[in-house]
């Protein structure tokens, strides 16, 4: 024990210079949020942490997720302490064009499994990797989340604390790392130790408080954490900023700041000076993850021409399909999935569906931990509800996670529940994420073919689904590709096109027939595909109608399809077009989805409307 006592602490010291030196180096970083930590971190790589670094995917590893991503000068250090990096790409820490950015972020970097640094979505991602281990892979290895203190305010931290409990994730330790100081002081709790431990008991964890600094102490704890049943296990650890330099140790005004030259040589010396030794790390277990069923010829439900389905019930029959088709689908839903139709897929795979109750900021979480791990995650609630969790989307994109989002009851169209319940900002919030695809059906068999085009999609997808039922103007067999979109009614003489998607599609149609019985032409274009959309066909478009474009959308008239349109002329050579744009412009009430509409001025008589005013 002694032999293991002392290689502890030549590994925290190297961690804890090397923190200094990285950041020292860079003239800015998180020293002593690194500092902080050093201990419990040298304790779990070299007693507890199963990893092979040769292979940072090996379905056996453990997880380790840097909740407080601004530590990452400590995660680094253990990459260099492990061999995966030499010290010199370590000193290029926050350089442009170095690997090792201010906050850990796994498109650069194979070790890290998602980007962290937008505190309290850790735990999280972390829930949705334990439920794959426990769940789906059926796998022994550990997730380990290390959480700043500061970030324990967060509400997303306690939706993950009464999920992980409430899946019985023995696997998941979370360590609290109760430094005191935050950012600007003192956090709310400083080291109240008991009334985390009391908190995290209370949602149903095994709850052990300790000295950070007590190598004993910690090695029972990570003990005691291996040997829970059915119960996760939070580590709330007693530390001091920035422990082992004195100048910086438990004194305020030092978070976010690096040590210039002389004090960080002093601290250093303080330390015992520079070591660049490299500590192994055990080799996982070499298990094989549970079998999934075998892969089913895809059958995505046929609708019949002429018929009607709400496309939130066709996005349920598609999660069936698709659960046959893929046995690597996860489906999550926050509590409402009867109206989303995932309860479909629940029906028929209740083994790969996972309730997340109204959490949605977990929501998402879970289904970023289940991407990381090569799952395809679709994830689902009503459309106005994902702004809770916008964030966590934010920063899915960041972490090059794919992820499969649906938002149903949208727009002014839900009727009767009222706008609090009507999503008219999804289209311009899912469009502004980095790389998303954003899609909007407008009937059921196109909605089918969507949901199984996304699960090959990169990135953050999303399609949007309509609470009423809708008419079925698509044959089954009709292809879409993503980026495309449709022409419905087109002729050679036609005066004016009108953009749609999803439910004012149907309106356009409306009015494409009450502007024929005056003999005015006009194309119809359902763009489905919004982000990408279909520049080639609006140009077109334009160019025949002599620039004369009407779009109508149920949603804010900010960001959404109508901009995606005027984007789609934006920095190519062809003439800008005169638009009308048909949009939500007021605060709406409760009513009929055919009131509102109307009220809105959405429906076929101002499609109509929009027509002639240009022509006139």
């Amino acid at each position: 024990m002694a032999e293991a006592n002392q290689d502890w602490r030549e590994l925290a010291a190297q961690l804890r210079i090397d923190s200094i030196r990285c950041t020292t180096a860079a003239a800015s970083g998180h020293p002593t949020s690194s500092m902080s930590a050093a201990d419990l971190m040298a304790v779990l790589m070299a007693k507890y942490l199963k990893y092979d670094w040769s292979k940072p995917h090996y379905a056996n590893n453990d997880r380790l997720v840097f909740s407080k991503g601004h530590a990452s000068p400590l995660l680094y250090s253990m990459f260099k302490a492990a061999g995966a990096i030499t010290d010199d790409e370590f000193m290029t820490l926050r350089k442009f064009g170095s690997r090792l950015e201010g906050h850990p972020n796994p498109r650069v970097l194979p070790w890290v499994d998602v980007a962290t640094g937008s505190l309290g979505q850790g735990l999280a991602i972390g829930v949705g990797m334990a439920l794959n281990a426990k769940y789906i892979d059926k796998l022994p290895y550990r997730v380990w989340v290390l959480l700043g203190d500061s970030e324990m305010a967060e509400g997303s931290n306690w939706e993950a604390f009464d999920k992980a409990q409430c899946y019985k994730l023995d696997q998941l330790v979370a360590i609290i790392d109760m430094n005191r100081l935050g950012q600007r002081g003192e956090t709310d709790l400083g080291w109240n130790s008991k009334a985390y431990a009391d908190r995290a008991r209370s949602f149903g964890w095994n709850a052990i408080e300790l000295d950070g600094h007590d190598y004993q102490a910690i090695d029972r704890a990570f003990t005691e954490a291996l040997g829970q049943k059915d119960r996760p296990t939070c580590l709330v650890a007693k530390t001091i900023k920035g422990y082992g330099a004195s100048s910086v140790a438990n004194k305020d005004g030092w978070h976010g700041k690096a040590l210039d030259a002389e004090m960080a040589k002093a601290a250093i010396a303080e330390l015992g000076g520079e070591r660049h030794r490299t500590f192994p790390t055990h080799q996982p277990e070499d298990r094989q993850p549970a079998a999934p069923a075998a892969a089913q010829p895809l059958k995505l439900k046929r609708y019949e021409l002429g018929s009607k389905e709400a496309t939130r019930k066709a996005y349920g029959d598609a999660l069936v399909a698709l659960g046959a088709h893929r046995p690597e689908v996860v489906v999550m839903d926050g509590e409402v999935s009867n109206s989303t139709h995932a309860d479909e897929f629940h029906k028929a795979y209740p083994d790969r569906f996972f309730e997340m109750y109204i959490a949605e900021q977990q929501l998402v979480g879970a289904a970023v931990g289940f991407s990381v791990l090569g799952k395809k995650a679709y994830a689902s609630t009503f459309a106005a509800f994902f702004t809770r969790a916008y964030d966590q989307i934010r920063m899915a994109a960041i972490s090059n996670a794919k992820i499969h989002l649906s938002g149903s009851h949208a727009g002014v169209s839900i009727g009767e529940d009222g706008p609090s319940q009507m999503a008219l900002e999804d289209l311009a919030m899912m469009r502004a994420v980095c790389d998303s695809t954003v899609l909007y059906p407008c009937d059921a068999n196109q909605t089918g073919q969507l949901i199984n085009a996304m699960a090959d999609l990169q990135g953050i997808s999303y399609i949007r689904t309509t609470r009423e039922k809708t008419p079925v103007i698509y044959s089954p067999d009709e292809k879409f590709p993503i980026g495309g979109s449709k022409v419905v009614r087109r002729s050679d003489a036609d005066r004016v096109a009108v953009v749609a998607a999803g439910v004012t599609l149907h309106e356009a149609i409306k009015a494409h027939d009450l502007l024929a019985r005056e003999k005015i032409n006009v194309r119809i274009i359902d763009a489905y595909s919004i982000k990408p959309i279909d520049q080639n066909t609006l140009h077109e478009a334009a160019r025949d109608t002599q620039g004369r474009l009407v779009v109508v959308e149920d949603h804010w008239f900010e960001g959404g399809l109508g901009d995606a349109v005027l984007d789609a002329f934006t920095g190519t050579k062809a003439p800008l077009p005169r638009v009308v744009k048909l949009a939500v412009h007021k605060m709406p009430c409760s009513g009929t989805a055919e009131e509102l509409r109307r009220w809105a001025g959405i429906d076929a008589e101002q499609i109509v409307a929009a027509v002639k005013s240009l022509l006139a």
